[in-house]
């Protein structure tokens, strides 16, 4: 389609991975999921309409907005990044109406400071009717990068491109005038731990008691001593060996293994295990012999992920009256999350609130408070603690988590109210806000 140079208004839909959309309404109808909001920025950019359209380029200016989902992260961390075009650089420029979902956009961030490069982002097939004449409404984009500086790192808006599949696939490419775009936000990096590497593979996963096994590793410090141990469940066995790595830190050795308890065999640098500066364990069982006219019967249990999943993506919290504010009220769409990881560790479930926008300003994130709740599945071996009651804020809150144990897991639904405090002269019109769930 066609583009004018007629700036789009400021309602907004955005779809997040991993984020819930929360839809208010002042003077009964605060509506909508939103692009996560942060810094708005102007910047002057070049649209080539679908040739198709016969129209010449278009100048005009774009509004857009571009978020991170953690602006303190560590070197090593993925950060998923938000950019949403506020208001593009052009509109409809024809009589007819454009239908629903048909509009995919895609673009790029550009990294400064401390990281360079560029983002891509893409953004779901989804936007509402756009009457002819009409400006493009809002959308938003996302992707992620991995952290590989410390320092402030700028996030700038950069081209875009609308798709729209209607009739025809067009195209209407917008590049940034003047590279780069005025940066939208700054994250700060910060050194993190470095990743333990280690790692070891065994030459068999069996073998009679007295057996040897072969052990080979990668990885550790070069030149350091290891040592190769046994493990019967979270202890450490009395079969152990000693080997080297090489100035690559690889090594190769074997270990006899005698005791009938083994679960597992871990190599590890120092005086003790230690997860930091060790690898494995590598799954190891003993053979025990069998009795003539008897069969072993073996199986195995293969560790899985911990993941959540959504019941939808946009809540509709209740209307308050111009003039009287008040709480704006809704339910938070059910999280399941499902820990099936079968080790040690527990788990966190957080989440944090951008402040709501609309056409008389903004709606603080501190005024979105919530009372969580969590249940667990019968049979699950860890037991779900729901977060305190109290406001999420910019800054974040605890919604469920779980604590460490010898063996955590299992199934867990969580839910929470929602209330928005709404100043009693908020101007009427659209407000929203997203409120971006984490799991770790």
């Amino acid at each position: 389609m066609g583009l004018t140079t007629r700036r789009s208004g400021r309602w907004r839909w955005a779809s997040l991975l991993g984020a819930t959309a929360l839809a208010v309404s002042a003077g009964g109808a605060l509506a909508c999921p939103a692009g996560a909001a942060g810094t708005d920025v102007d910047f002057a950019t070049h649209c080539i309409p679908p040739a198709i359209a016969g129209l010449p380029p278009i100048d005009g200016t774009t509004t857009a907005t571009v978020s991170a989902d953690n602006t303190s992260p560590k070197v090593g961390d993925t950060v998923t990044v938000t950019y949403t075009v506020v208001g593009a650089a052009a509109s409809n420029p024809t009589d007819l109406a454009l239908p629903a979902d048909i509009m995919t956009p895609t673009g790029k961030v550009t990294l400064g400071g401390a990281q360079s490069g560029d983002i891509t982002v893409a953004g779901p097939k989804k936007n509402p009717p756009v009457p002819g004449k009409a400006a493009f409404p809002s959308f938003s984009m996302t992707g992620t990068f991995t952290v590989t500086k410390a320092g402030k790192i700028t996030l700038a808006p950069g081209d875009y491109n609308i798709h729209t599949s209607y009739i025809m696939e067009l195209d209407t490419p917008c590049t940034v005038t003047n590279p780069p775009a005025p940066a939208s936000e700054t994250i700060t990096a910060t050194a993190g731990v470095p990743a333990n590497t280690r790692a070891i593979t065994l030459g068999s996963a069996s073998g009679e008691p007295g057996a040897s096994v072969e052990v080979s590793g990668t990885g550790f410090t070069p030149g350091a001593a290891v040592t190769l141990a046994g493990r019967s469940g979270t202890s450490q066995t009395g079969d152990t060996a000693s080997v080297s790595a090489d100035g690559q830190g690889s090594f190769s050795g074997s270990l006899v293994v005698h005791d009938t308890s083994t679960t597992g065999i871990v190599a590890y640098e120092g005086d003790s295990w230690n997860a930091d500066t060790g690898a494995g364990p590598a799954a190891y069982v003993v053979d025990a012999p069998v009795p003539p006219g008897s069969q072993k019967l073996t199986t195995s249990v293969t560790a899985g992920t911990l993941a959540m999943t959504q019941a939808g993506d946009s809540v509709a919290l209740s209307g308050v009256d111009f003039g009287q504010g008040g709480a704006s009220t809704g339910a938070l769409q059910t999280v399941t999350v499902k820990d099936f990881r079968g080790g040690p560790a527990g788990w966190s479930l957080t989440g944090r609130v951008t402040d709501f926008t609309g056409p008389g300003g903004k709606i603080g994130a501190d005024r979105l408070s919530w009372t969580p709740s969590c249940a667990s599945k019968a049979g699950s071996p860890s037991t779900c603690t729901a977060g305190s009651a109290g406001p999420v804020g910019s800054s974040g809150a605890t919604l469920a988590g779980t604590a460490d144990g010898t063996l955590t897991g299992g199934e867990f639904t969580v839910d929470a109210g929602l209330s928005l405090d709404v100043p009693a002269f908020t101007p009427p019109g659209g407000y929203s806000g997203v409120l971006t769930l984490t799991l770790s």
